[in-house]
């Protein structure tokens, strides 16, 4: 029986712990370090809760950003970014890519136009066995300025009480932004067309063993064409994925990675504080998109997109939200591969 569909609020708010993962080991450890997984504070199991709808998760599905479809291509690194980290896969060469273009919503058969924020796992695989994982969506800041405010904004939303997000926001100014960008920015009718940003803060090292505080984000080549909600809900409620489908199959789709590096003093902690426009901004490479797949099968099907699965020459910053995302994200995976007989799979068992 399909999943009740949550209101277009509960998508919009619900949409930002983002896209399921793996490496559970390294993941229980960096939420401990954080001090996340003490036992008075706030717990992963609480978060996918929190995330639930009202009807219950889709089973076999990921916990959130339930609805994607998988892409593989070839990240083309220029060589440019290694003025500010020695990791391998900045430096000038080709790498495999493999990623899921998804939405931030629990529900795998959520409206395409019902549903706010848009994401993008991706995987990039250099040779030598390093990876480089990350998550990303289309907003320019983020909803809470920590995983327990984002918690706390996840009950207000499924709250029955009609005031419940009034009071959270009112408590929460930091939440304006973001909800300012769902309210009023435009909207484009394909995925190739968004630009898509790392929220989070992490440190590159270069040669030297200099320390660079980043974020990242991915910006799109094709042309953007502004679109209303309105317009899209007149589309099929599977657009997104058939028009990137029909896209790719007419040439590759390209977006130019950007790294911004932050000055003394910018804010690393806090995903809701955008740095000042004048700070470097390096191009890196271009991710080239080749394929598009359906999910049942796709190789991003079982991959968790771990935001702290990094190569040497990177590394976690005091932002708290990639060690957060990593324990939930290893919670989701664990519980969605357990209940794989409930996904719509055309072979049995998880894909290495």
């Amino acid at each position: 029986m399909p999943e009740p569909r949550p209101s277009p609020a509960r998508s919009v708010l619900g949409s930002l712990v983002l896209i399921g993962v793996v490496v559970a080991g390294s993941a229980a450890a960096f939420a401990y370090t954080a001090g996340w997984l003490s036992p008075e504070r706030l717990t992963p199991w609480k978060m996918l809760e929190a995330l639930a709808p009202p009807g219950g998760p889709a089973l076999g599905h990921r916990r959130n950003h339930a609805k994607g479809i998988c892409f593989t291509g070839v990240f083309e690194s220029n060589g440019n970014g290694a003025a500010i980290s020695r990791a391998s896969v900045l430096a000038a060469g080709q790498h495999p890519a493999l990623g899921r273009f998804n939405l931030g919503t629990p529900n795998p058969d959520a409206a395409d136009a019902s549903v706010r924020v848009r994401g993008l796992g991706l995987r990039i695989m250099p040779p030598n066995g390093q990876e480089w994982r990350m998550a990303m969506i289309n907003a320019p800041v983020f909803a809470a300025s920590t995983p327990e405010g984002f918690h706390e904004l996840l009950v207000a939303a499924g709250s029955k009480d009609p005031n419940a997000m009034k009071v959270f926001a009112e408590a929460h100014p930091e939440f304006a932004p973001f909800g300012a960008w769902a309210k009023s920015a435009p909207w484009t009718g394909s995925y190739a067309e968004d630009r898509f940003n790392g929220l989070n803060s992490f440190i590159f090292t270069d040669s030297s063993g200099a320390d660079h505080a980043v974020r990242w984000s991915l910006l799109p080549q094709a042309q953007v064409v502004p679109v209303t909600q309105d317009d899209l809900k007149k589309l099929d409620p599977d657009f997104l994925e058939q028009e990137i489908t029909e896209r790719v199959r007419s040439g590759p789709q390209r977006w130019t990675m950007t790294v911004t590096v932050a000055n003394p003093g910018d804010p690393t902690a806090d995903p809701t504080k955008v740095w000042p426009e004048d700070r470097r901004t390096i191009e890196v490479g271009t991710l080239v998109v080749s394929r598009i797949e359906a999910e049942a099968d796709g190789p991003c099907r079982d991959i968790n997109f771990d935001p702290t699965v990094l190569p040497p020459g990177m590394r976690t910053s005091d932002d708290p939200f990639p060690a957060a995302r990593s324990s939930v994200y290893a919670k989701s995976y664990d519980l969605r591969t357990a209940e794989a007989k409930d996904y719509p799979r055309n072979v049995t068992g998880p894909k290495p």
